[in-house]
């Protein structure tokens, strides 16, 4: 069996992520009145036109500057996997069938929607989080 190593706790930085992301879908709701699910934001910058593909756009860059200044403010990120690169892009792949295959991602349905009581978004979240769940056990105990 692999050895495997826990993360640390970092409260703080916890903390101060999801103050960011609630704040950005606050912000993003209360704008523009629409939910702040990535995968949704993805696909419509690539099919939409005019202002829709421009505020799209514009969420995206947001998302990739934010990691940069991270790494800017804390002199960088280390990133530790323990699976192999193929298994990576399976699972790249499955989350990716997943997010269509439920209407959503993680984002819009696990921050948005639950903030919203939406009951598609609690059914979708409550699969999610338990197809992990069970992922995990199986990895790293079966």
């Amino acid at each position: 069996m692999e050895n495997w190593t826990s993360t640390p706790f970092e409260p703080f930085a916890g903390l101060a992520g999801g103050l960011l992301i609630g704040s950005s879908v606050v912000l993003l709701l209360l704008t523009l009145g629409r939910i702040a699910g990535i995968s949704g934001i993805a696909a419509g910058a690539m099919t939409q036109r005019g202002i829709e593909r421009y505020w799209r756009l514009a969420f995206l860059i947001g998302v990739v500057l934010s990691a940069v200044l991270y790494i800017g403010f804390t002199g960088g990120m280390q990133v530790q996997t323990q699976m192999s690169s193929a298994w990576l892009i399976v699972a790249g792949l499955l989350v990716g069938f997943g997010t269509r295959l439920g209407s959503g991602c993680t984002s819009g349905h696990g921050v948005a929607g639950l903030s919203r009581l939406s009951p598609r978004s609690i059914v979708a979240t409550l699969t999610f989080m338990g197809a992990a769940v069970l992922t995990t056990t199986i990895i790293r105990h079966l």
